[in-house]
């Protein structure tokens, strides 16, 4: 159900098309990776936090970690990730489909620096079997993202995860 919400989300912006749906799970990095046939790099995860009342999604590459330094920096405190029921709460969306489109009013998303050195990149579409294939400039555009930030390590050459 989760899936029709974000095609049709994603029709306002001319993306619906793109959406691809598995028949084999994209819950995780890897296994969207395999589905898709790419580098997990590619992979647009979506890990949702806790900024006091309200959730916060940070969409990154599927090969950088939250820095928690970066993180506190950036947003005056810890980073608290939801729990399963939480996401599904707060975002509409179960883990392995969280994605940062057709969300309920008042989450806010967040773009990391990581997505930026790819052409292409491919977050969830709204379920654990979907992705959707789109440049990080399309993204920004069809998450109504507030910005990018840098709170990820493990991406840059050299950098330890």
């Amino acid at each position: 159900m989760s899936v029709e919400l974000v095609k049709n989300y994603l029709s306002a912006y001319g993306l619906a098309d793109r959406v691809i749906e598995f028949e084999v799970s994209s819950a995780t990095v890897a296994l969207a990776a395999q589905a898709l046939g790419c580098e997990e790099a590619h992979i647009a995860k979506t890990l949702s936090f806790m900024q006091g009342d309200k959730a916060v999604l940070i969409v990154m590459a599927g090969d950088a970690r939250i820095d928690n330094s970066r993180y506190k920096l950036r947003f005056s405190q810890k980073a608290k990730m939801l729990t399963p029921d939480e996401a599904i709460q707060y975002t509409g969306h179960a883990v392995g489909g969280v994605c940062p489109f057709a969300l309920p009013d008042g989450v806010t998303v967040w773009l990391d620096e990581s997505l930026l050195r790819f052409e292409t990149v491919y977050p969830a579409a709204g379920s654990a079997s979907s992705a959707v294939r789109m440049t990080p400039q399309e993204l920004e555009k069809a998450s109504r993202s507030a910005g990018w930030v840098d709170v990820c390590k493990g991406w840059r050459p050299g950098e330890q995860a």
